[in-house]
């Protein structure tokens, strides 16, 4: 037998890991359960003012409870859960993503108890559900999945070798709601299985992501400094390119033709914005740009549907009691907050027995928060989500490889630009478009999403554990401790 023959590999140790505090974020979310309780205080001592005004009841003493504090400590209680699985695993993730996260979700959560319960209920058996448990239930199952991704992914092999995989079952999910979804207002974007219902569409920008990483972390050196001259104009090289753009444009055409808006948007914004971080050509954005206001123009052309978003946008005034009823509704909830609102629970009057903006809890939550919380709240919540995309993007910026890097950047960009586009719409600066608040609007499809993004994002943010410290050294300092003695 040879002498290599002979030789074995030692057995590889697995090092025992240790506890690991995280300081920063359990200071952080304290911060956060403080705000969330005061917040939820302040809300129930005005919805009992309110309420003794109205019934003509003398008030005696306010009672600083949330509507539901039961609801509320549940919440509070899920985000230390996952914190203290954080400390007993000992991963070395990013500290600050959570309580980011937390603080969105418990303001997302205030409100939904805050609106009319009635503006959402469903049945499991003899219990009814209305809209503020409703949201707590996904908001517990959100930060559940966030904490099995941020702690079980180790390897993202499984992500990058099956790109094609992900991408063909992301697009055969939109298919089947074009054949077999519900039309919401005049839109095809919602699957029902059983009692359980969603948007596919939110589920497929994190699977464009993880496609478009792993396809321009192959090909980004040829992207970058390879080019075709077309006259005075470089372009791309199309080989290279058009496997990834036709795949972004077949979900691009379903989704435009389920008359997902938003959506559409979001898919475009998020593949431009990889691929100048993949490649750092400016050339590709503006081709890009002009592409997307010549798209633009023959979507107005064709659909009727693009046509009414459109005008109601350049003059929602036109018909304020029909297409422009919300938008009106909801310019008139920022003017009436102003600098700094008019409290949690006093806005948003009822006009006729019902609210004023009938999808404040989807597509408006920021006219509501912005008549509660004024300017200084909103600038807040826009803060929180530069707090995500700026850990997103020093994550990308650790990141070990290529592809590591364009999927931590591109998660946190999807994050980033879908509030940026609902936010735009909400104040007008844009055309109105059917996408969810990240972490604040209702709906369970939205919030799995984003959860679905921040734990990858965790997962990839992790520095590894820090095993303790080897026998020997510690029998050195025993013994060192035994001679000084």
């Amino acid at each position: 037998m040879s002498a290599i023959a002979r030789v074995r590999p030692a057995p590889r140790r697995i090092p025992n890991i240790r506890p690991r505090m995280r300081r920063v974020e359990l200071g952080l979310l304290l911060v956060v359960a403080a705000a969330l309780v005061v917040g939820g205080a302040s809300l129930g001592a005005t919805e009992r003012w309110l309420r003794a005004q109205a019934t003509g009841e003398a008030i005696t003493a306010f009672g600083f409870a949330p509507p539901d504090p039961r609801g509320l400590g549940a919440y509070i209680l899920g985000l230390l859960a996952v914190h203290a699985a954080f400390v007993l695993a000992g991963r070395r993730t990013d500290q600050i993503l959570l309580p980011a996260i937390g603080m969105l979700g418990g303001i997302g959560l205030l409100l939904m108890q805050r609106l009319p319960q009635s503006l959402v209920t469903q049945s499991f058996g003899t219990l009814e559900l209305g809209l503020g448990e409703l949201q707590l239930v996904w908001l517990l199952i959100s930060l559940a999945v966030l904490a099995l991704l941020a702690l079980l992914v180790r390897s993202d092999r499984w992500l990058r070798a099956y790109k094609y995989t992900w991408a063909a079952a992301g697009i055969l999910l939109l298919a089947m709601t074009f054949v077999f979804g519900t039309d919401v207002n005049g839109a095809r974007l919602t699957l029902s299985i059983g009692p359980i219902s969603g948007q596919p569409s939110e589920l497929l920008k994190v699977i464009l992501v993880v496609f478009l990483a792993a396809y321009l972390s192959e090909n980004r050196p040829l992207l970058a400094e390879e080019s075709m001259r077309l006259g005075p104009l470089r372009l791309p090289p199309i080989p290279y390119l058009a496997p990834m753009v036709a795949m972004w444009a077949i979900a691009l055409g379903v989704v435009v033709v389920q008359r997902d808006l938003g959506a559409a948007l979001l898919f475009f914004a998020v593949f431009l914005a990889l691929l100048f971080v993949a490649t750092g050509r400016v050339s590709y954005v503006v081709g890009g740009m002009v592409l997307f206001l010549a798209g633009s123009w023959v979507l107005y052309q064709v659909f009727a549907h693009v046509q009414v978003r459109v005008d109601n946008w350049l003059d929602p005034f036109r018909d304020p009691l029909g297409q422009g009823f919300q938008t009106v509704q909801a310019l008139y909830a920022f003017g009436r907050g102003g600098l700094l609102g008019v409290g949690l629970g006093a806005g948003l009057p009822t006009i006729a027995g019902h609210l004023p903006v009938p999808a404040v809890h989807t597509d408006y939550p920021l006219a509501a928060l912005g008549e509660e919380l004024g300017l200084t709240g909103l600038l807040a919540i826009f803060g929180l989500y530069l707090v995500i995309v700026e850990r997103g993007l020093r994550i990308a910026a650790a990141a070990q490889d290529e592809f590591r890097a364009l999927l931590a950047a591109g998660l946190s960009l999807v994050i980033g630009v879908q509030a940026f586009i609902i936010a735009a719409g909400n104040l007008k600066l844009i055309p109105l478009t059917g996408i969810t608040l990240p972490f604040i609007s209702y709906g369970g499809s939205s919030l799995l999403a984003n959860a679905i993004a921040a734990g990858l994002l965790l997962a990839l943010s992790d520095a590894g554990a820090v095993p303790p410290p080897p026998p020997r050294a510690r029998r050195w300092r025993r013994r060192s401790r035994e001679e000084r003695a």
